[in-house]
């Protein structure tokens, strides 16, 4: 009687339309530095923490081209550009997990310890960040945001120094993520601060359950997520660093999504049946950075010498199998302001052998390349493009050592600046062409470390901070190609390439969207079982 009775329950749930979720399993290429994402600049670690854990303010609409609400239902601009105040939305619930459990809903104090944290040097979290707070030090958010303060309970007021452009899309970028104050002030009297980077708490789609470095991080659907619960739970991020093995894992239906796959896999997986491709052009470059403060990098003529000498065309046939276009500079071409007419660097040795005769260094130096172990999105083959980099410098005379550094080191040691050449790759997170520039070329980043080329300058810093400063976007593109120019004849980057973003899906996952910033949301993904 018992057991009819649960099969006429279950028969009726079907019949009602209530779906079961299914999990779904997402082969990623490398382990998360942490989970305190305002600690870290890498996209995978973004991936891992502030795209499933959490919410911000506002999300950037890569589809609709805009900012839109989250967090903050609705907001105000002043006339004069210097006051946002942020309503926030009603009813949004901090995760439940074995390790804490809020008491109550989200209001303004959760919005005003995020920010504080990272902008006041007397907040006592602020010094709990080992390396800094990379994206609010090289944005210089501690010099544009005046206060920070709740007019009311559910309202949010930034009055900034100056007007900046760029402000309200910043806020949707990973590091504005907002956490808990109730949480920060549990771990704070406990004594463990750190907890904040092994046990996240936030708002977002899915909540955190455990985390096996270079293993696997595991997460469940969060039951009262403002927008819905997911339709897939658990979400497993299964860390796999070969690109081979993640597509092996896919055929087999050990993983149903599948990043940053090589060329060749999305050329295979578009002829089974069982598998599909979905891609978008991303608004990314890889490039690799010189960093400019260690001689004899230090010279001009060395740096556009490197460049001279790099086969790029080769480079991009082999590495990516002309799946991306040739980058001639820091902006995808998509991008408004991208200074289409720059002369570039075409390979010529003779021109570069010149160069370093003219810097005194007609017989060569020694120097390292850096790259990572395992393959992604901006860098499909990191071994093939270091040995065809060191292949080529060597061709006039430049000794380079390979390198190859675990992915979370190589970042760490890499914003410390201890790298010569350092294969890289950046992604905009907001669509806004600042992005680039405040982050890889201002003197704020290389003190946050973000600046690869380790490259200060005041006319560079001048023409990026006034372009912040003003909405007309006439004057901001003419201040863009200005400093577009400048970065190209000091050579701060070999620029690389614009890919295209693509992943690798079973048939059976609907929704998802490939984002251009390298975003994940799983939020309305559903998958079959």
């Amino acid at each position: 009687m018992r057991a009819a009775a649960l099969s006429l329950l279950f028969t009726s749930l079907f019949a009602a339309g209530v779906a079961q979720a299914a999990p779904l399993s997402v082969c990623t290429e490398a382990s998360p530095e942490g989970f305190d994402v305002v600690q870290y600049n890498s996209l995978t670690t973004t991936n891992a923490s502030a795209d499933v854990l959490m919410n911000r303010l506002v999300e950037f609409d890569a589809g609709q081209g805009k900012v839109v609400p989250s967090l903050a239902q609705s907001w105000t601009v002043s006339p004069d550009g210097l006051t946002y105040d942020f309503k926030l939305r009603d009813g949004v619930k901090f995760h439940t997990t074995p390790y804490f459990k809020p008491t109550r809903e989200l209001n303004a104090d959760d919005v005003l310890f995020s920010f504080q944290r990272m902008l006041y040097p007397a907040h006592a979290w602020h010094k709990t960040a080992p390396g800094g707070y990379p994206h609010a030090q090289s944005l210089q958010l501690d010099k544009l945001i005046a206060s920070i303060e709740a007019p009311e309970p559910n309202t949010v007021r930034f009055t900034l120094s100056h007007a900046d452009a760029t402000f309200l899309a910043t806020l949707s970028m990973g590091f504005a993520s907002i956490y808990s104050a109730e949480y920060a002030d549990k771990l704070m009297k406990d004594g463990t601060p750190e907890k904040l980077n092994s046990q996240p708490i936030g708002t977002g789609p899915f909540v955190f359950q455990r985390f096996q470095k270079d293993a696997v991080v595991r997460y469940r659907a969060n039951p009262d997520y403002f927008d819905g619960k997911p339709a897939v739970d658990p979400l497993i991020f299964a860390i796999t660093t070969d690109a081979n093995v993640r597509l092996q894992k896919l055929k087999r239906n050990e993983c149903q999504v599948a990043l940053s796959p090589k060329p060749v896999d999305i050329a295979e997986a578009g002829k089974d049946g069982n598998l599909k491709v979905a891609t978008t052009p991303a608004f990314m470059t890889a490039f690799v950075a010189i960093n400019s403060e260690h001689p004899p990098l230090d010279k001009p003529e060395v740096r556009q010498a490197i460049n001279l000498a790099f086969d790029k065309q080769g480079y991009l046939k082999a590495v990516f199998e002309d799946t991306a276009t040739a980058a001639n500079g820091p902006y995808p071409p998509n991008t408004w302001s991208y200074a289409k007419d720059l002369p570039g660097y075409p390979l010529n040795l003779a021109k570069a052998k010149a160069l370093l005769a003219k810097a005194g260094l007609a017989d060569g130096f020694s120097t390292t390349i850096w790259t990572r172990p395992s393959g992604s999105l901006l860098n499909p083959n990191p071994s093939l493009g270091a040995q065809m980099l060191q292949a080529d410098l060597a061709k006039i005379g430049i000794k380079a050592e390979i390198r190859v550094i675990e992915w979370g080191e190589l970042i760490r040691r890499a914003k410390a600046g201890e790298h010569d050449l350092l294969f890289m790759g950046w992604a905009g997170d907001n669509g806004d062409p600042d992005n680039f520039l405040s982050p890889q070329f201002s003197c704020a980043a290389v003190q946050s470390g973000t600046n690869f080329a380790r490259f200060c300058d005041t006319r560079l810093d001048q023409l990026i901070s006034a372009g912040r400063t003003t909405n007309d976007q006439s004057v901001r593109s003419r201040l863009y190609q200005q400093a577009q120019t400048l970065i190209q004849q000091q050579a701060l980057w070999v620029p690389l390439a614009h890919p295209t973003a693509a992943t690798l899906l079973r048939q059976g996952v609907e929704g998802y969207q490939v984002s251009p910033f390298g975003r994940l949301d799983f939020s309305k993904v559903s998958a079959s079982k």
